[in-house]
């Protein structure tokens, strides 16, 4: 992570100019298929074949690698699924198994993040530059899930690994029949020679084994598909249906015992005494633990464990930000200093002079911290010995985790083992250690003995990082019914960085992700600048659910609109005839044409647009409320994505509207406050997210005009608050400029 800072990019503008060449991005995505070795070649059984990173064959068996953390985004199905399409095999052919931690498994789907350009950017400066984050990335092996890159990351090597595999088998049925390859063909697992003889591939393992991995075999154009792009049932929908999938939290082993935590509920700060006298005598409690910042109950079982530690009085260290939530919003206030710059991101023409022109626009927007609530608890298992730590923990980093659990107790990272889990909802929690940390601390003290920790509801909201909060003051002017300057500055705690120092690898860099949804404006405008200012000194933070861009693009987007309508315009005709990105216009076009906009409803009716890029995924939404007697009802929402390729149709939709809901659900009814230090929301009744029936009804529209493959899990979430505002606007004349919105007006 060390190498993935800011300064470490300064060589990808340095190699256009230099002329350093790294290959093309769309070819070194594929290499990647071969990059860093083969982790499953480590300890293969006997008479198996393994071609690459993600592909195993015994003769018992065909198991697929899926890669990436599975935190319901649908990894666990579509990752197989693009290999299992290559290699002509079928749902219930194979089994699916998460990677270990491995360079091999370098993400290269956060080279078009890290390097310097706009998204929209296809320039030859901007595509070396990506070049260059890609070499990066496969340098320092960095695996992780995070930022939608599940599917542009594996698009390309997951096909390329099972052409390779598909051609291989090819290869080793035609030197035991005698029959050239050009003959043979594949299907359902099988071999098929011309005289329609079968040969399962599992029978062709060991001999697989023994020949050289067909490495320039080639993955089948799109239209000879006959899974991928089609709808389909994401393969684990059944047994979560029927209660048969295994989280980690339903995981079991062998002799373990259960633990839950007490914790410091002010973040990062140590226990100073405690008292567990109360404890001691409970039903199933068969020790109690001090650890770092809290105390564990040792019981038979996870209830038993939680009530104990309950009981124990603890005496805490203080909070070392504010205590009270009113100051933080005045560390906030007072952070748009010099001092604290973090930096200005963009910047066009003049814009203290365009400022000066015509009308001037200002609004100050605000953002508070929200939990991350996934339904399934921080949780995990793990045991310690002399050899080292075998840990058993849904999370998105695995090389983070050895990193962490190995420090906490004073092993090397290579002496943690680390078995990736199911997991029930992330939304950036298990991008976070809070659970790693303390469950080697605990099982460091039980040596020999698996610790299954699983954190009560109330500890999970108490310790979970949050999202930013910020603030934005943004001005801007119009003149002649056209916007002629914008300046958006925004104040917030810096989430990427935060993540960073508790990895180990502290920057110093400015945060940027702060800038997400504030710098990529796609609007001609002929002033512009965004500017972010990293507050300091209060609760630590970390990514949620589209990060930087859940809280600017409510702001900018808002912000848009009070331009738009203060020189006269239609929101959603004036942003199509701003927009300088003709693909991104035709997503604009698009949800213009599904919504039939026409102007202002009238008659108690409102609707509203937005447009965010985020993650290089350029997304519109339209909103439209009615006002009633006891509120505002919110009826349907239309949605326009642009992914360059719709791989899964079925879960491409049902991604796009859990990120609507989200994105509502938190715009209404979420905050998360602080008093005495401590979180005061610490269960779903207090951090309610959108209720079923206010869910709207939701229709979405995926466009492929986009170059490259994108991903959808966050970028429908960022438009949609500053829709919904913008829609109340527009039936209310309400301007709503603080998230949650239901402390200004009552939602049905």
């Amino acid at each position: 992570m060390q190498r993935l800072s800011r300064r470490a990019f300064v060589f990808g503008s340095a190699a256009v100019v230099g002329g350093i060449a790294f290959g093309s991005f769309d070819n070194a995505a594929q290499a990647a298929a071969t990059a860093n070795g083969n982790p499953l070649a480590v300890g293969l059984g006997p008479n198996s074949a393994t071609f690459n990173p993600w592909v195993e064959i015994s003769p018992e068996k065909i198991t697929l690698i899926a890669q990436h953390a599975d935190i319901g985004q649908g990894v666990g199905s579509v990752q197989p699924i693009m290999i299992a399409e290559e290699m002509d095999l079928d749902p219930g052919q194979f089994e699916i198994r998460f990677a270990g931690p491995s360079p091999a498994y370098f993400n290269t789907g956060f080279a078009d993040e890290l390097a310097p350009f706009l998204a929209a950017d296809q320039s030859p400066a901007a595509e070396a530059a990506r070049a260059a984050a890609l070499e990066s990335l496969r340098t320092s092996g960095l695996q992780m899930t995070g930022g939608s890159s599940t599917i542009p990351d594996t698009y390309e090597k997951l096909r390329v690994a099972g052409a390779v595999a598909r051609e291989t088998l090819k290869a080793a049925a035609a030197k035991r029949s005698g029959v050239p390859v050009a003959d043979i063909r594949t299907q359902s697992g099988h071999v098929i020679l011309p005289d329609g003889r079968k040969i399962p591939y599992i029978e062709l393992a060991a001999e697989a084994a023994k020949i050289p991995p067909v490495l320039d075999a080639k993955p089948r154009d799109p239209s000879k598909w006959r899974i991928l792009g089609k709808p389909m049932m994401r393969l684990d929908v059944r047994s979560k249906v029927m209660g048969e999938l295994k989280f980690g939290i339903d995981l079991k082993i062998d002799g373990m015992v259960y633990a839950a935590v007490k914790l410091n509920p002010h973040k990062g700060q140590p226990l100073k005494s405690y008292d567990a006298s109360k404890a001691r005598s409970m039903p199933g409690v068969k020790k109690i633990l001090e650890i770092k910042n809290g105390v564990a109950v040792i019981a038979t079982n996870s209830w038993y464990a939680m009530k104990a530690v309950d009981m124990i009085d603890c005496a805490w260290a203080p909070s070392i930000y504010p205590a009270e939530q009113a100051d933080h919003w005045k560390v906030l206030e007072a952070s748009f200093k010099p001092e604290f710059l973090g930096k200005e991101w963009r910047k066009i023409g003049d814009v203290e002079t365009g400022l000066k022109v015509g009308t001037l626009v200002q609004a100050e927007y605000r953002a508070p911290y929200v939990a991350h609530q996934p339904l399934e608890p921080l949780n995990g298992i793990g045991v310690v010995s002399d050899a080292g730590m075998e840990i058993w923990v849904g999370h998105q980093s695995p090389q983070a985790v050895q990193y962490v659990a190995a420090t906490a107790i004073g092993l090397k990272p290579e002496q943690v083992i680390f078995h990736n889990q199911w997991t029930g909802g992330s939304f950036g929690h298990r991008l976070e250690f809070e659970n790693v940390r303390v469950l080697a601390e605990i099982a460091n003290q039980m040596r020999g003995t698996p610790v299954k920790l699983v954190f009560s509801r109330e500890e999970d909201f108490l310790q979970d990082i949050p999202r930013q909060i910020s603030i934005a003051r943004h001005r801007g002017s119009v003149d002649k019914g056209k916007i002629v300057a914008a300046d958006l500055q925004l104040a917030a705690t810096a989430p990427f960085k935060g993540l960073l120092e508790r990895m180990g690898a502290p920057s110093k860099d400015p945060d940027p992700q702060l800038a997400a949804g504030m710098w990529n404006v796609y609007y001609d405008i002929p002033h512009f600048r965004a500017t972010s200012f990293e507050a300091q000194g209060l609760s630590p933070c970390t990514t949620w659910r589209s990060v930087g861009a859940s809280t600017a693009g409510f702001f900018t987007e808002s912000f848009i609109d009070e331009l738009i309508h203060a020189a006269g315009l239609d929101p959603l005709k004036a942003r199509i005839e701003m927009c300088a990105v003709p693909t991104y216009r035709k997503v604009l076009e698009t949800v213009a044409e599904m919504s039939n906009w026409k102007g202002p409803l009238g008659n108690g009716k409102g609707r509203g647009v937005a447009f965010v890029e985020s993650f290089g995924t350029p997304t519109a939404e339209v909103v439209e409320i009615s006002v009633t007697d006891r509120g505002i009802r919110i009826d349907k929402v239309w949605v326009a994505v642009d992914v360059g390729k719709v791989v899964d149709p079925v879960n491409f939709e049902n991604q796009v509207q859990g990120g609507v809901v989200w994105g509502l659900g938190h715009a209404i009814n979420c905050e998360l406050t602080y008093a005495k230090g401590g979180a005061q929301q610490t269960n779903y009744n207090h951090h309610e997210a959108m209720r079923i029936y206010q869910c709207p009804v939701i229709e979405v529209r995926g466009l492929e005009n986009d170059p490259k493959v994108r991903g959808v899990g966050e970028p429908p979430v960022p438009p949609a608050a500053p829709a919904l505002a913008n829609a109340i606007f527009a039936a209310t004349g309400k301007r709503i400029r603080e998230m949650p919105f239901d402390k200004f007006i009552d939602f049905v």
